[in-house]
C-alpha cells in the first residue's frame, strides 16, 4: 500500500541533515545510509550514496531520473547466477551414472589376486 499523498515521501532525517551539510561544505564523500526505503528528493541530485544490500554498500550517484524512487531499488539484495545452458543439461543427462569398473587383469599387474 502506497503512502498517503498529503504525508509526503518519506525520507529519514538523517539524510536530510547530511545532505545539506554536504552542499554547504561542498564535499564529494559518499553518505553511508541503511535506509533502503527513503525516497529520493530533488536535493539528493548530484550526492553520493553508499546503499547497504544486507552484506555490503553498494556506491550509487543520484541523478535527476531517480527523483521519485527509492534508495533500495538501485542496490540490490540478490544476486542471479544465470540459468544452465543446455550443453551442461545434456553432458549431464548422458554420462554414465556409475563409476568405471576396473578390468579383471589389473589385479594381476600388482602381483595380487
Amino acid at each position: 500500500m502506497a503512502r498517503s499523498v498529503w504525508k509526503g515521501p518519506f525520507v529519514h532525517p538523517s539524510l536530510i541533515k547530511k545532505t545539506s551539510k554536504q552542499s554547504k561544505d561542498g564535499s564529494k564523500r559518499p553518505i553511508k545510509t541503511w535506509s533502503r526505503n527513503s525516497t529520493i528528493i530533488p536535493e539528493f541530485v548530484g550526492h553520493k550514496f553508499e546503499i547497504h544490500n544486507g552484506k555490503k554498500f553498494i556506491p550509487i550517484s543520484v541523478s535527476e531520473e531517480m527523483v521519485g524512487h527509492k534508495l533500495g531499488e538501485f542496490a540490490p539484495t540478490r544476486q542471479f547466477a544465470g540459468h544452465t545452458p543446455a550443453e551442461k543439461k545434456a553432458a549431464a543427462t548422458s554420462a554414465p551414472s556409475s563409476p568405471v569398473q576396473p578390468s579383471a587383469s589389473s589385479g594381476a599387474k600388482d602381483g595380487k589376486k
